[in-house]
């Protein structure tokens, strides 16, 4: 797993390094999202990189009947992941990112519980490793990594103290 985290360090890095104006300009959590997105394909050849993808194979990504978590449309039942690293076809599903801008005041609890679901193997074809991203203008304020359906401290740990050691804003070297 920490190969997979240090790959999103290094995103995280080329973010940093040519994507400043998007925090410059305050611009949205999405136009953000989208940004990174494209930096952490690069990092990942043979799979495959979505923003709000809301599939299983063929299927809808839904929650669970009678679910606490919340969800992004009207209807209460169909989940959106910020960025998914995974093989549409199969499904294959390796990382979810959620990613919240620092000045975003709204409860960090969504995020978590959707990172909760969607790393939940007993729910469905489940993702590896979750991801939570907080960024400010030139760092991340907070991270958390998600492994079965809960929070991994000693990952999260490691992937903050990783994120520390690393210069984010002078992109890879």
């Amino acid at each position: 797993m920490q190969t997979e985290l240090n790959k999103v360090i290094a995103a995280l890095r080329e973010f940093y390094a040519h994507e400043t104006f998007l925090f410059e300009k305050d611009v949205g959590e999405r136009a953000i999202t989208h940004r990174f997105a494209v930096h952490l394909e690069q990092q990942f050849s043979g799979w495959t990189v979505d923003c709000n993808y809301d599939r299983l194979g063929e299927r809808t990504l839904h929650l669970p009947h009678g679910t606490i978590i919340s969800t992004d449309d009207h209807l209460g039942k169909s989940i959106y992941p910020d960025v998914v690293v995974h093989q549409r076809e199969i499904p294959n599903n390796l990382l979810t990112v959620e990613i919240r801008k620092a000045g975003n005041h709204t409860p960090l609890e969504h995020d978590q519980h959707k990172l909760r679901a969607l790393t939940d193997p007993h729910i469905w074809f489940a993702y590896w490793i979750g991801v939570l991203l907080v960024l400010d203008r030139n760092k991340v304020t907070r991270s958390e990594v998600y492994v079965g359906g809960l929070v991994d401290e000693q990952l999260s740990r490691w992937f903050a103290a990783r994120l520390e050691a690393v210069d984010l804003g002078r992109g890879a070297a």
